[in-house]
């Protein structure tokens, strides 16, 4: 089969599709051959050599794809030959093939396309298993996601509004906020030429929100702190503004503030297989509904990973980026 291969650590000019190997599935594993895959950040990261993969997972990139089973493990029941899914991965979603074990594996929702569903199951879990399941987003309640724009962010508005919940996000640019106000974002803010947490207090009367979702890490600390409300809840997603800050710890037991991290990548088969299965229960009847759409970007082909990766890392998108086989 072809995979994209990251050839030495560096920049999007790396990514070479090459002839390898066709993955060998394990009894509790089906073989997926790949219709489409999506780009996620970790990516970026895993191609510069700043985030390899876990032990025995592929080592090419990609967290998630679509496509048609092709094989089952001895071990698999709910599964057969021929049934169009979607998936959660830890590697090798770029390539034509793909080994996943059975909990990582969703129907495609009825209502999408075997290609879009590819840009569902790591913005779905990452989001469910974060802010529901960990933070216990509720109705009623105030949620501020930053990079509302990106794949998890146009994911968040959109379960978070189906939820009963009064969105807020921090974007770049007057056409990216554009696009989160469509998707249901009551309060958009452009974190260029506006102070959130000035916003955020005056939308709130003074309270904050209730929980903050940020992939910015470091020098948004403090403020989303100053952001939350007594009992706030931030969750840390990812640290692209850097990693070590410096925090007023009185501000956090003032407010009684939980602080919580956690990526998908490195946690166990089980814990991959309930969010897998909570997701299925949760969010895919609402995708089926028609309250929660993909957000595409772009289409690309499997042989142009390079172009994908340089699309990412100059932030212009909006949604996910799909490199289709």
């Amino acid at each position: 089969m072809k995979a994209v291969v990251i050839t030495t650590p560096g920049g999007p000019e790396v990514l070479q599709l090459q002839e390898v190997e066709d993955p060998q599935i394990k009894e509790d594993e089906v073989l997926v051959k790949v219709e489409a895959t999506a780009l996620n950040r970790a990516d970026t990261l895993q191609r510069q050599g700043k985030y390899p993969p876990p032990t025995g997972a592929s080592s090419y990139p990609g967290l998630e794809c679509s496509g048609t089973i092709e094989a089952v493990g001895k071990k698999v029941s709910r599964w057969k030959i021929g049934d169009q899914v979607c998936a959660l991965l830890s590697g090798g979603g770029y390539a034509e093939k793909v080994a996943v074990p059975a909990g990582q594996v969703l129907p495609v929702p009825q209502g999408v396309s075997l290609k879009d569903a590819a840009s569902l199951p790591e913005v779905a879990c990452t989001v469910w298993s974060t802010v529901f399941m960990m933070s216990r987003l509720s109705a009623g309640e105030t949620f501020l996601v930053h990079g509302g724009s990106s794949g998890i962010g146009t994911f968040a508005i959109q379960i978070a509004k189906h939820k009963g919940v009064r969105v807020f996000v921090t974007a770049g640019s007057d056409g990216k906020l554009a696009v989160c106000k469509d998707l249901g974002a009551d309060v958009c803010i452009n974190y260029k030429n506006e102070d959130f947490v000035a916003r955020v207090k005056e939308e709130t009367d003074g309270k904050g929100v209730d929980v903050i979702l940020d992939s910015i890490g470091a020098p948004y600390f403090q403020k989303n702190v100053d952001s939350l409300s007594i009992d706030g809840r931030l969750f840390l997603l990812g640290f692209m503004g850097g990693f070590v800050t410096q925090v007023n710890l009185a501000s956090l037991f003032a407010k009684r503030i939980t602080v919580q991290a956690a990526g998908l990548r490195t946690r166990s088969l089980e814990n991959k297989a309930e969010i897998v299965s909570e997701v299925e229960k949760n969010v895919w009847p609402a995708i089926v509904a028609g309250k929660l759409k993909p957000v595409v970007y772009k289409y690309l082909p499997l042989s142009k990973a390079a172009e994908g990766h340089q699309l990412m890392e100059s932030s212009k998108h909006v949604g996910k980026i799909l490199l289709v086989t």
